[in-house]
Order: C-alpha cells, then structure tokens, then sequence
C-alpha cells in the first residue's frame, strides 16, 4: 500500500488526513485565497503607497523587501505551523506552554478592537458604493447645502456634464484655485460635513449618521452570512473577494497609466532617494508596515492554518502568501499614484500636494481625482468595491477567529455543532459596539483605535510568541514538531530568524515606536489628554491579559514552591500535540483501542533497521520498505 498518498509523508498512518468533528478547507486554494484576503487589506491601498513616496520612492523598497525576509516570512511561517499542528485556535494552541495563554487571550482583545473599527471603515465604503449610483457624483460640485464659500472644486460650480475633451478649458481658473491659502475640495467637505457631519470633538458625539449605521448593519449581515457555516462557507466566498480587487486594480492600473500626468505620479512614488537608507525612521516604517500588513499576532494566522490539513505544506504556503501581500502594496502604488499625478497635473500643483494616505485618500483625494475622468461614477463604483472586497476578506478573519477560540475553549460537541449561533451572537456584539462609531464623534474615536488598540501590543505579543515557542518550549522540540507535520525540518534560515533574527527586529519596532511616538492628530484637531489615557488603557488591555493569566495559572498550578509550580505551569499540556489520533507518534503517542498503519521515518529506520535484520533474519514475513512507500514481503529462500 503506497502511504505517501493523501498528502501523508513517511512516519505518518495510511488514513484520510482529515479532522470531520472540527473541520477542514474544502481544498488548499481555499486556504491560501482566505489568508491572501486577510493579508492583504485596506492598508495596502491606502499606507504603503504613502509611507514608499514619504520614504525615498524607491529606495524604500530596499529595507522594505529586507524586512520581508528576515522578519515577515519567518514570522508567518512560524503562526501558520503552530497553528496547523495543534488544529487549535489561538487559545487553544497555547496547550504549549499554558502559562503563556494570556497571549492568546490578547490575541482576541486586538482582534475586537481591529473587528470593531475595520467593519465601520467597510461600511462608509458601502455608503460611498451606494451613493457612485447616480449620473453625477454629488462630491463633483461645490453648490451643495453641506458646501461652505471656501469649497472650490476642480470642475467649477456647474452641474453641468463636462466631457474628457474640455476638461482642460474648464481649468483655465485653477491659478487663481492654486493661489488661495485656503482650498477646501468639494470631497473633502463631503466627507467632513455630509457623510461624517464631524463634531467639534471626540467628546461631542452628538447624534448617530443613520445612512452609515445602516451601512453598518448591511456590512456586519454580509459578513455574517459569508461565515453561516465557517470555513466551508466562507472559503467558497473568497474565490470571488480575494480575486476580484485583483481585476479592480489593474483596470483603474490601465485606466490610470493612460491619463495626462500619471507618469509624473508614477515618478513621484518610485523615484529613488538613496540618501534616505541612511535614515532609521525609513527602516522602523519598513518594519513596521511588514509586520501589521502581513497581521502577525492578531491570531487570524494561526487560526486560518487551524483549519489546514496534517500535512499540509504552509511553508510553501507561508511564501506565497506574503510575496503576494507585498506584491499587492507596490501594485496598488502605482494605482494611486498615476491617478493622483493625473489629478496634480491638472491642478498645476505637486504630487505632494494632493497625495494623502489612509482614510484622507480614499475618501477625500482619490474620489476628487475621479471627478476629472469621463464616466466618473463607473470608476467610483469600482474603487469602492474594491476597498469593500478588501476589507471583507480581513474581516471574515478576523470574525472567525473570535468564533473558533470560543468554540474551541468550550470544546463540546453542542457548541461545535451549533457554532453558527456563536458567530451571530459575535457579529450582533460587534455590530452593537461599533454604533458609537457611527455618531458625530466616531471618525475620531475609529483614529484612537487604529493608532493605539492595534499599534505596540502586536509587537510585544508577537515577542512573548517567539520566547514562549523557542525558549520555553524549546526550539528542538518545535522544529521535530514541524518535521513530524511536513516530512522536513525547518531550513536552517528560518530556525536562525525565529530564534535571534525575528525577535530582534521585533524589539527593534518596539523601541523605535516608542521613540518615534506623537500624540494622534486628525487634520488640525489636537486629541484631549484624557482621550490618549483611554487610547493607551485600550493597547495595554491586550497586554495585561499576559501577566494576569501567568500569575493565576501559576497560582493554581500543582507544587509546593514558587519555583514548582512555575516549572508546572510551562509544562506542555498532556493534550498538546495534533489532534488527530493517527498523527500523535513518538512522544505524543497514546495507547488506544484504534491501531493504525505506520510507515517508518527514515532516521528511525537507521537506527532500528539493522536490529530488526537481526532479529528477523530467520523468520517468515519480513517487512522491508519499498522505495515508493509500499512493502515487500520476501520469502525465506529469497
């Protein structure tokens, strides 16, 4: 019997490498398609392009790509592996050393926040979908009750259908645009006073945006009824969300490239600025930009390869995924850049003075850049379906993993098979949590969550990940682990990163975001002190959960000293190890009535083979291994 099929390698039992009581991908597309969604989100579009142009164009590619390598890929290998081996959630796999379970705990703390706010981003997506319906996009024009006397827009004040063809003779009055101190684009007051009606302060949250709590509601249903049945259906769904912004992209790309002045934008993102290697700030954002693009320590990695199969290859995986995610933030750049140098040359104003990033570009710059194309709704509608389809493939990770640490910590067959319920009640409290986010106030409050409930906490889990698996558990140990689950041990590069290289460029994004720390801004408002103490209490809530949960499981550990229990506490739980019977072999072997076909690793092998000749040299029946995995049975006079 040849046991080299279904994906089973040498030392592992000829059955069905399937987990029916958890579940599986329905195929590995599926897999690498939902951690492509995840990976690459909003930030791609919106972050990079802004953080290659502000740090020497091309150039920045160099550290960019460094960082890649040696932090990046190592890091998603290593959350990819701990979860597949263990088919647990990011609670559960922390059977590895429990102490450290609070890590897992403040996985699920960041993943609220981030599941919070990145829903709300979603849905004025939605909204601003919606609102591209129409023959006129209403941010066209500065003649609207929202519009105040400094509004003046790139197409005059005409409602009037203007034509490609006289676009530039509608511009014979931008020099007088370009010379006023204050410009406000017709975009950004839509954006500011019709779709936000923004307050005065985070305080001031005054009345809840009904269009956008709708949105908010269609948003959080679609992602609910993507995840109705897990992965089975939601990995059905990203056949479409994971590939579509693929399509998105390189036609605003085609589009893009063919406008007057989108070789000038171009430049502008991709210009080399050598001087700038030399600068630390430039290597911290390159870091920086890897580690939350890739969303390392949010627990989704290691909940996505929880579903993967034994024996599955998320080395490969690990590889494919990450180019693609960085692939995907120098593609986009050349996306923004050539509309935005479109949009500057039709101002007579540098690149510099309407590229923007985050939700100033894709809510203010990019669709005013939209307003000068023919046809302009079309593209409109097309953007923002894109930075929907974007945002959803992150989102439904992000869902998923709160869902699979509640079933898997509860771990009983009625939660397992009414797991539905525990996703819906999920999306309701999330749906609930983010209605402050719809209010006058909320663009305030979504800026305090993404700059401080997802910043310094990722980086300081990510670090406690790394020790806890190499350190305390033991590097040995882990990459025997790894062999067992691919049939090869981890290349030698990885085992050097994940033990010295990985956590020291961690270290480094955590000191060089300490020092470069600013209060939060948003355009000319100053956040109130007693917003930033709640912003910090948010990033340190994740944080604490690892002291605390240390000291209980320490507390009710067995011993009679500190030092006993301590040493109990960071004892692998009896059950850690993969979760399937016929995969627990060597040390994580249990007797049982169930006996399973084993086909020898090739060490072991050399170390029995010569014995078991010896032994067996004169009996009928001996089983030696065929080259291609079956056995050979000779007879005595062979």
């Amino acid at each position: 019997m040849d046991s080299t099929k279904n994906g089973a390698v040498p030392g592992e039992p000829v059955k069905k490498d399937e987990n029916s009581r958890r579940g599986n991908w329905g195929n590995q597309i599926e897999f690498v398609l939902t951690s492509v969604g995840y990976a690459v989100g909003l930030g791609n579009v919106w972050r990079f392009p802004y953080l290659c142009y502000r740090n020497g164009g091309g150039a920045f590619m160099f550290p960019y790509f460094i960082m890649l390598v040696f932090c990046g890929i190592p890091l998603f290998f290593l959350e990819l592996s701990f979860g597949q081996f263990t088919s647990l959630g990011c609670l559960g796999v922390w059977k590895v050393s429990p102490m450290f379970k609070g890590v897992g705990y403040g996985m699920m703390v960041v993943s609220t926040y981030i599941g919070i706010y990145y829903n709300v981003v979603i849905c004025i997506a939605f909204y601003y979908f919606f609102m591209s319906m129409t023959n006129l996009l209403p941010w066209t024009y500065c003649n609207n009750p929202w519009n105040t006397p400094d509004c003046t827009g790139v197409l005059g004040t005409s409602r009037a259908n203007t034509t490609f063809a006289n676009v530039s003779a509608v511009m014979s009055g931008l020099t007088e645009i370009v010379n006023r101190t204050k410009r406000t684009s017709p975009s950004e007051e839509y954006w500011r006073n019709y779709v936000l009606n923004i307050s005065d302060g985070i305080g001031n949250f005054g009345e809840v945006r009904l269009p956008i709590l709708g949105c908010l509601a269609v948003s959080w249903v679609v992602v609910f009824l993507c995840l109705i049945r897990g992965v089975k259906s939601s990995g059905k769904v990203v056949y479409f969300t994971a590939t579509f912004p693929y399509v998105v992209l390189t036609i605003l790309f085609i589009r893009g490239i063919t406008l007057e002045g989108a070789v000038s934008g171009i430049k502008y993102y991709l210009t080399p600025q050598w001087e700038k290697i030399l600068d630390a700030k430039v290597w911290g954002d390159a870091a920086s930009q890897i580690f939350y693009s890739l969303g390392c320590a949010w627990g989704g990695l290691i909940t996505m390869a929880s579903y993967n199969k034994f024996h599955n290859n998320c080395f490969r995986d690990s590889i494919i995924i990450s180019v693609t995610n960085c692939g995907t933030s120098v593609y986009a750049g050349f996306v923004i850049f050539s509309i935005l140098g479109f949009m500057a040359h039709h101002l007579g104003v540098d690149v510099s003075e309407v590229a923007d990033h985050g939700p100033g570009l894709a809510f203010v710059a990019y669709p005013e850049a939209l307003t000068l194309l023919p046809i302009s709704p079309l593209w409109s509608l097309l953007f923002f379906f894109m930075l929907i389809l974007l945002g959803l493939g992150t989102q439904f990770c992000l869902l998923e993993t709160l869902v699979t640490a509640v079933v898997d910590e509860i771990g009983t067959d009625w939660i397992i098979k009414n797991k539905t319920y525990v996703t819906l009640g999920v999306a309701i409290i999330g749906f609930l949590l983010g209605v402050p986010l719809t209010t006058q106030a909320g663009i305030y409050w979504l800026l305090l969550m993404d700059n401080y409930a997802a910043s310094f906490s990722l980086v300081v889990i990510s670090c406690i990940m790394c020790i806890c698996i190499m350190y305390v558990y033991g590097h040995k140990n882990y990459f025997k682990d790894v062999e067992m689950m691919l049939g090869f041990p981890p290349p030698i590069f990885f085992r050097i990163c994940w033990r010295f290289v990985s956590p020291f460029i961690i270290t480094f994004i955590l000191i060089f975001t300490v020092i470069q720390y600013k209060p939060i801004t948003y355009n000319d408002y100053v956040y109130p002190s007693w917003s930033l103490v709640i912003g910090f209490a948010m990033a340190l809530s994740s944080v604490i959960c690892i002291p605390i949960y240390a000291l209980f499981k320490i507390a009710v550990s067995e011993g009679s000293t500190f030092l006993e229990r301590l040493k109990n506490s960071v004892k692998p739980d009896p059950d850690w190890g993969p979760a399937l019977q016929e995969h627990r072999k060597g040390r994580y072997a249990t007797t049982g009535p169930e006996s399973v076909e084993v086909c020898p690793l090739k060490e072991d092998l050399k170390d029995e083979g010569k014995e078991k000749l010896k032994e067996t040299e004169d009996e009928i029946g001996l089983t030696i291994p065929g080259s291609n995995g079956s056995t050979l049975n000779p007879s005595p006079s062979a």
